[in-house]
């Protein structure tokens, strides 16, 4: 639906399928784990209000609301058109791929009028969605496929609004493991807070990243890795 710092969208295929009927993203962001499995049940929870707010403006949006939102060129500013909070705050990631903070200028690279209708053609995935600000440890245990996508300890996450220095990753660590369920945690391979695996390398927004995967079940990384050695 949006381009976000730390999206999954182009790795998504590779984490495990869900076990159970229930998704929970604990740091939801542009919830691609759960757009990919939208027909369970999902609970979004993100500290950043920001993104609550986009997640809320979209489940009440018509295809006819998102179509009708504005085409500016490159290096116009959203401040030209009369847009509504959640308007502004969905655009403002799509005139800036990759942004951790919602922009006002257009970047030439960006396809607005193909999120537009992205956007628009998904829109029936989410009503069902219950979307929540708050933190991970205000989560209620239960039984679900935890998709667990914090900033990252060592790389890039310190440029989240809401951010690595706010998280006390050995804490994080136990939480995962103490997950009913499913838990599958995201991380790069310098993370230390969980005996990660390494997935694969892509080039990030600022940088490359080695993606790398915990999980409470067995996973086709760990294999892999055992081929190394």
């Amino acid at each position: 639906m949006f381009s976000y710092y730390g999206s999954k969208s182009k790795i998504v295929d590779l984490y495990p399928s869900p076990k159970f009927g229930k998704i929970i993203e604990p740091f939801a962001g542009s919830a691609r784990y759960a757009l990919k499995y939208f027909d369970r049940d999902v609970l979004l929870v993100d500290k950043y209000d920001v993104i609550v707010k986009i997640w809320r403006y979209l489940q009440q949006a018509s295809e006819a609301d998102i179509m009708g939102l504005p085409e500016p060129k490159f290096t116009e500013s959203l401040d030209s058109f009369n847009l509504s909070e959640g308007e502004r705050l969905l655009m403002g990631f799509w005139v800036w791929r990759g942004a951790a903070t919602p922009q006002k200028i257009v970047q030439s690279d960006n396809d607005i009028h193909g999120n537009k209708r992205f956007t628009a053609g998904n829109l029936y995935k989410k009503k069902h969605w219950i979307i929540k600000q708050g933190s991970y440890e205000d989560i209620e245990n239960q039984e679900a496929t935890w998709f667990i996508d914090p900033p990252y300890q060592a790389k890039g996450g310190h440029k989240y609004k809401e951010n690595n220095n706010q998280i006390d990753f050995l804490s994080l660590g136990n939480w995962c493991k103490e997950r009913k369920g499913q838990s599958i945690v995201c991380e790069s391979i310098d993370a230390d807070w969980l005996p990660f695996y390494v997935m694969r390398t892509k080039n990030g927004t600022y940088s490359e990243t080695t993606e790398a995967i915990w999980s409470n079940y067995p996973h086709d990384f760990q294999a892999r890795q055992a081929e190394l050695f």
